[in-house]
């Protein structure tokens, strides 16, 4: 079969990206628009390109080479670039090949003017656009100038940008493939871009029109600033006119040139309102078309728009599906989860099965509607205060929500209807047996479930798990259990709250609640101060675990002198704890069991940094400090007016707050080992279904929702595209940030601290954990690449329950996501550390190695000199 070389943009199926590059798809499904106008052309395909690569000297040695190039290291990069540019560029053009493209320029017509440019298979992707990386000509004329910018188009696949966006996106360079468009030049009176949603915002009703004088390249090279219009449904809602000093025109012998606009028309406006409208319009055709918002470059000429490119907009927070036209609103799961990293579909699907609220899913990341919530008044109170005490940027980003008219409906609170069947619950009394109770309930539950699903596989496992699904649910919602952790946090709040008012304490109940018993998470990080204990008179081991790198490292480490306790030690760790791990909500992660690897830098920093018995110390030294503090507080409100009262009253609530408190992180610990259950029995059914050759990794099954997987398991049969597809989609997925509010309309809302009380340059957050505390800043993103020192403070995105044992090293934390009773912050109390969450941007504000100051009283970070 011969190659084809030219393919006519009508010719070309929106499809065959791989044949004509992302802009060359995009283009050819443009011209198939009804009412859209694409200056004509065509496109040299990805075949050319692999025939003059195949003649390029040394290629696959140069690609070798680029591919080992570390990506931070720059003047390598662009000493390899340019090489493998120039012997692109001087490597001659086949005869046959040529002359296809010299008879598709002059189908053009005689002597005309064309645009030249770059369309790799690895561009204006839904997942990735690569926008700028790669080179564009304009106004190039004739047939030799044409094919001598189509070589420089080729090799502009090698500019160092373009390499180093390829090396991070982790794309082999040797996968992308370059094609080359070449169209009919506009030469316009205006031109500028079109965004059918609001980039900044997200709202996809609110098209964003940036428009200037001339070619559009003055508006791309910041040159000149635009016109920027926003439009709602036909309607102009906002609109800024620049002083448009500059433009760039084509000149009649080829090339453009930078022309001075006269001065009685710089701020005239480049578009009537008319056109933009217009403009708006046909945006929105495009849009349906392709499916999802556009960024789209346009022309105007002789009142006529033309459309010269249209790609996705790739930086937009994805909106879940509602099946209606109704307004809602959504409030993140992860903030509250503190995961907000993206799920594979198998972990967001297990997640919604299991939970007790409808969720929805966008982005890799799920979502509670709250809408009818927020439309009855009564409602809205409580759900505004329950978001707000844990999140006030939550609260916020809903109040902004709530204050734009009629987006909300307001519905009447439904009526009284009587109380609930049984009467309201007993009260519960503060008893440490109430825990106890609990906790054996949860422990039985979860042995009856590692029991009864051993002899179950295939379908019949499926069907198992969803009836484990409804008993997981029925622990969940538990009333005594919802009761107790009630109990802990609402003397939380009243200790703080009455102890304020009476004696102008803030954040009392932080020293009050260190060291509380039966909390199951600060116990895990005390736990392993025990096992570098055991460790630590063993230079050899520590040695040894210096260089690990292998998973399987316990055996090996039995044969060294005191290996065998240590093994015994870290395995019995394991046992306990080892179903945990950093974003354990999503049932995909590798647990510690798993990845044993990813405790050894913090054993070793255990080792490093606390001398024999530390966690007994602490545990105690948290105790006394409690103790002290009770008494304090106690003969402190004795001497006021109704002082015994008072004292009295607060004595039941410090009582009850070290009762309730510590159950407040078992919940989470009873779900994650029911999920290391069901994963191991679904890895098995995985591993089956590779082992027939049907995944072709068991990791695949990640990419499957439960549904599908459970189908995949009875049918045997997976769609392979489909899993290419959500790999690509997961892949994306880590460059969006999640709101903490989304609305259906696209606008993503992460809230503001509505505070005057700090100071200029201060990072502003949420107070969770009382103190201050200045030492250097240690931003680490992933727990297995810490390396913490006694003082330092550690910075990062966010905390769940397997961060904790980093905690007892550190001096205090400051994170971007959290609320007061997430279990960082709960921890962060427990151990009496300074923290401050909510911090937007921390760990890029940040830089690690600086001196800060974290005030966990009043909610502030500052950066030092």
């Amino acid at each position: 079969m011969t190659e084809q070389y030219v393919l006519g943009l009508q010719e070309i199926e929106e499809t065959q990206v791989a044949v004509v590059g992302g802009k060359g798809a995009q283009l050819g499904g443009l011209s198939r628009i009804d009412g859209i106008s694409v200056p004509g052309g065509f496109c040299v395909t990805t075949a050319a390109f692999r025939r003059v690569m195949a003649e390029v000297p040394s290629i696959d040695e140069l690609l070798d080479r680029l591919s080992r190039a570390d990506p931070e290291d720059r003047e390598k990069v662009r000493t390899l670039s340019a090489h493998i540019r120039r012997a692109v560029e001087v490597t001659a053009v086949p005869d046959d090949l040529a002359a296809a493209v010299t008879r598709a320029v002059s189908g053009l017509g005689e002597d005309i003017a064309c645009a030249v440019r770059s369309s790799a298979t690895a561009e204006d992707l839904p997942t990735a656009s690569f926008a700028g990386q790669q080179d564009t000509y304009l106004n190039v004329v004739g047939p030799e100038a044409i094919l001598r910018h189509v070589s420089r188009c080729w090799a502009s696949l090698f500019t160092e940008r373009a390499v180093i966006y390829r090396q991070r996106n982790g794309i082999d360079h040797r996968t992308v493939h370059m094609a080359v468009v070449v169209q009919r030049m506009v030469l316009p009176d205006a031109s500028g871009i079109l965004f059918t949603a609001d980039p900044v915002t997200g709202n996809r009703k609110v098209a964003t029109v940036d428009a200037g004088f001339g070619l559009g390249e003055a508006l791309v090279s910041g040159l000149v600033n635009p016109d920027v219009y926003k439009v709602r449904d036909d309607e102009i809602v906002a609109r800024t006119i620049a002083a448009k000093q500059r433009a760039v025109h084509a000149l009649p012998a080829g090339g453009t040139r930078e022309v001075t606009v006269d001065s009685q028309r710089q701020e005239q406006p480049a578009l009537t309102d008319a056109q933009v409208v217009r403009l708006v319009r046909l945006g929105r055709r495009i849009e349906a078309h392709f499916g999802r918002p556009q960024d789209i470059e346009w022309c105007l000429a002789d009142d006529g728009f033309q459309i010269v490119q249209s790609r996705p907009i790739t930086t937009l927070f994805p909106v879940p599906g509602s099946g209606d036209q109704e307004n809602h609103v959504y409030v993140s799961v992860g903030h509250g989860q503190m995961m907000t990293d993206p799920m594979k579909p198998l972990g967001h699907s297990m997640w919604r099965l299991t939970a007790m609220v409808p969720m929805h899913e966008a982005g890799g990341r799920l979502f509670v509607d709250v809408t009818r919530r927020l439309a009855a008044p009564t409602s809205r109170a409580g759900l505004l205060d329950v978001l707000g005490k844990g999140d006030p940027l939550i609260r916020d980003a809903l109040e902004t929500v709530l204050d734009r008219d009629g987006f909300v409906p307001t519905l009447p609170d439904a009526g009284p209807g009587g109380p609930p069947a049984g009467g309201p619950p007993a009260p519960l009394e503060t008893d440490p047996a109430v825990v106890t109770r609990l906790i054996e309930r949860s422990e039985t539950s979860v042995a009856a479930l590692e029991r009864d699903i051993r002899t179950k596989s295939g379908p019949a496992l499926f069907d198992f798990l969803v009836e484990a699904f409804e008993e997981h649910k029925r622990v969940l919602s538990d009333p005594l259990s919802i009761q107790a952790i009630m109990a802990g946090m609402e003397a939380t709040w009243w200790l703080n709250d009455k102890l304020l008012e009476w004696l102008g304490e803030k954040n009392a109940a932080d020293t009050l609640t260190l060291s509380a018993p039966g909390n199951i998470t600060s116990e895990m990080g005390l736990a392993l101060l025990d096992v570098a204990d055991v460790i630590r008179p063993h230079p050899e081991l520590v040695t040894f675990l210096e260089g690990v790198e292998d998973d399987g490292f316990l055996d090996e480490l039995a044969k060294l002198p005191g290996g065998a306790e240590a093994r015994d030690a870290i395995q019995a760790y394991l046992d306990r704890y080892g179903m945990r791990c950093v974003g354990e909500i999503d049932i995909t992660r590798p647990r510690w069991s798993e990845r044993p690897t990813t405790l050894v830098p913090v054993i070793l920093d255990n080792v490093r940094n606390f001398e024999p018995g530390a966690a007994e110390l602490r545990f105690e030294q948290g105790r006394r400090r409690a103790q002290e503090k009770e008494q304090d507080v106690l003969s402190r409100l004795r001497a006021l007016p109704d002082g015994e009262q008072k004292a009295d009253e607060t004595k039941r609530m410090i009582n009850r707050v070290r009762t309730f408190i510590g159950y407040r992180e078992y919940p989470k610990y009873g779900i994650i080992s029911r999920y290391f259950v069901y994963k191991q029995a679904l890895l098995k059914e995985a591993g089956s279904l590779a082992q027939a050759g049907v995944l072709a990794r068991t990791e695949d099954a990640f990419y499957l929702t439960f549904q599908e997987l459970r189908d995949a398991v009875s049918s045997r049969q997976v769609d392979d595209r489909l899993i290419r597809e959500r790999k690509d989609a997961f892949r994306s997925y880590h460059a969006l940030t999640p709101p903490r509010v989304l609305t259906s309309e696209g606008d993503a809302l992460t809230g503001a601290y509505r505070r005057d009380d700090v100071p200029a340059g201060a990072l502003v957050g949420l107070p969770v954990s009382a103190g201050t505390v200045e030492g250097r800043a240690r931003v680490v993103l992933d727990m297995a690449d810490a390396d913490l020192e006694a003082g330092d403070i550690l910075v990062t995105a966010f905390t769940d329950p397997s961060w904790s044992p980093l905690f007892v090293g550190i001096a205090g934390l400051v994170t971007e996501v959290g609320g007061l009773m997430t279990h960082g912050a709960v921890i962060a109390r427990e151990y009496g550390l300074p923290a401050v969450v909510g911090v937007e941007q921390a760990t890029r504000l940040i830089r690690d190695g600086q001196r800060i100051r974290v005030h966990g009283t009043d909610g502030y970070v500052e950066i030092l000199p």
